[in-house]
């Protein structure tokens, strides 16, 4: 694990235990570089992360203040973080597996081949998994990725990480994603696997992935419990 993610890790710990209460601030940045025997920038990616979080918010000159986070014990992610939740969980030293529910080869549908845009002809993987985070059900995901761009797709990626399959082994990287949350009711299926009532709302995210030439690499769907997991954006205005 990189040194900034393990600062970050304390750094994130020591708010979440109030050991730096709400509305207090970061120690600054020459004292973190002695505490933790590392550079500025790694400092800086350190708090870089906190702040994507939601968890505090740095000005020039200002200082890095914690936020009054209404979430924070709540899970929580960056609305605008795609790199994928095992890399996520990793960071955190949570502990995510997999449950392959359903892997199959197929021709896609014709609102799969927009949202990916290919053909009729082109085979995608239609993956279903339930995510289990620290022993409990987490999300359930619905993907489908083109055949010909991810080839040699095994459910040894599935129960570990795809995107480390992707950016290790077939050496393809992200240029952005598209995604969309809304709320909406829970069907049998979040029922079965997510152990929620049929009364209990979930949060669908819906994601499109894009690779740098724009060709779209992942369409998903991932079904959150409602009262498990919630997403941040920190907009911060320059003046």
């Amino acid at each position: 694990m990189p040194k900034y993610e393990e600062i970050a890790n304390v750094l994130r710990e020591r708010i979440r235990s109030k050991e730096y209460p709400p509305n207090s601030f970061l120690p600054n940045q020459i004292t973190l570089v002695e505490e933790f025997g590392a550079s500025r920038m790694t400092i800086k990616k350190a708090i870089n992360i906190l702040a994507m979080e939601g968890l505090v918010y740095s000005q020039r000159g200002a200082g890095t203040k914690i936020l009054d986070h209404p979430f924070i014990e709540k899970d929580t992610s960056p609305a605008n973080e795609y790199e994928g939740l095992s890399h996520q969980m990793k960071r955190r030293h949570r502990s995510l597996t997999s449950q392959i529910i359903q892997f199959d080869v197929e021709f896609p549908n014709p609102f799969i081949q927009e949202k990916l845009m290919i053909g009729a002809e082109q085979p995608v993987y239609n993956i279903h998994r339930l995510r289990i985070l620290d022993n409990a059900p987490y999300i359930l995901e619905h993907t489908f990725m083109p055949v010909h761009l991810v080839p040699g797709l095994k459910k040894e990626h599935l129960l570990s990480s795809i995107y480390d399959y992707l950016h290790q082994d077939l050496n393809l990287h992200f240029a952005g994603a598209y995604r969309a949350i809304s709320a909406d009711k829970s069907t049998h299926f979040d029922q079965e696997y997510l152990n929620c009532s049929e009364i209990d709302p979930v949060l669908d995210v819906q994601q499109v992935v894009y690779l740098k030439d724009g060709q779209p690499i992942e369409y998903s769907s991932s079904r959150n419990r409602f009262d498990v997991r919630n997403y941040s954006l920190l907009d911060v205005r320059s003046n």
